[in-house]
Order: structure tokens, then C-alpha cells, then sequence
């Protein structure tokens, strides 16, 4: 496995077994999302058998390939960072987020959000950026002319918001109250 298309397809994969239906691969995730390697290896090679067999050496370098940082090996185990849709919450970490977060989104929808606040939606968690470049990069995914929403975190979280690290780029949060929003 060393072409970067590869990779890619062996991510999006992992990341559909490991975020969103982890039973259609008869893996079960454990509280923090974690799954035992060589269970999501057989997954993946019972899913595609025509790729070469893959090893735990695949998936270290598939997320050092990944620009995106969606997953985490550690000791024999293995998960998804964020973007989780399966039923029942994973535990995250409460951390203190950096002052000033972004979230891209379509036009359409800035007024229910200043009204609403940000709300998770199909996910387990709001989904925040450290940089305006990620956050319009993810509002592109809902409009070809997102809105940047910046969140004064900070307040938020001395107001006592959770918030959690998703990896470097992304932060999490259970909600979003839209007077912490501009």
C-alpha cells in the first residue's frame, strides 16, 4: 500500500466503520470509540478483498498521509477523532478550547443559528475550527458561498459549554449557544 489514492479509500472505510455504522463491520466500539485493530483490519479486508492485505503499518500511515488527522492508533486499538453519528454518545475529554473558534455554514441557515445557537444535527457533536481556512473549506461541503461563523469560546466556556479536542484542527462541542456567535 503505498499509493495516496489508496489510502484515501482505505480511510474513507475505516472512517465509515469507525464513525457512523460500526455494526454493518460487527465491530463494537467501546465508551471512547475505541476498536481493537486487527477486528477493523479483518473488516476491511472482508470488505474489500481485492485490496493487498493491510496491517496495522497501513493504517499508521494512512493517518500520518491524512491531511484531515480523522483517526488515532494507540496501543494495539484504534478510532475515530470526531464525526461520529452512531446511536449513544462516546466519552470525550472536557479540555479548555483555544479563545476563538470558527465554524463555516450555508447562508440559509445564519438566522436559526443566531436564534438557536449551533446544535449538532446528525453528529454527536458540534464541530468547530481553529482557522477560517478549515472552517470555509467545511461550510463549502454545505454552500458554494459558505458563512464564516466565529464562536468567542472562551466565554462560552467560562459560561460552562464543554468543549473536547477533536485533534489540532478540530474542537467539539455539545452546543452552541448563539449569544457566544458573531
Amino acid at each position: 500500500m503505498t499509493d495516496r489514492k489508496d489510502f484515501r479509500a482505505i480511510s474513507r472505510l475505516a472512517s465509515h466503520a469507525l464513525r457512523h455504522e460500526p455494526w454493518l463491520y460487527e465491530l463494537e466500539l467501546e465508551d471512547e470509540g475505541w476498536v481493537p485493530v486487527d477486528e477493523l483490519l479483518s473488516a476491511l479486508r472482508a470488505e474489500r478483498p481485492e485490496w493487498p492485505p493491510l496491517t496495522e503499518s497501513d493504517l499508521a500511515e494512512m493517518i500520518s498521509c491524512s491531511d484531515k488527522k480523522r483517526h488515532e492508533l494507540r496501543d494495539g486499538k484504534i478510532r475515530a477523532l470526531y464525526g461520529h453519528s452512531v446511536p449513544g454518545k462516546l466519552l470525550k475529554q472536557p479540555a479548555e478550547p483555544p479563545t476563538i473558534l470558527y465554524h463555516g455554514t450555508s447562508p440559509a441557515t445564519v438566522e436559526r443559528v443566531k436564534a438557536d445557537g449551533l446544535r449538532p444535527m446528525a453528529r454527536q457533536y458540534v464541530h468547530l475550527s481553529v482557522d477560517k481556512a478549515t472552517a470555509t473549506q467545511v461550510g463549502h461541503r454545505k454552500s458554494k458561498t459558505p458563512v464564516l461563523l466565529e464562536v468567542n469560546a472562551a466565554q462560552a466556556y467560562e459560561a460552562g459549554i464543554a468543549f473536547y479536542r477533536g485533534n489540532d484542527q478540530v474542537w467539539l462541542a455539545d452546543f452552541i449557544l448563539g449569544a457566544f456567535i458573531k
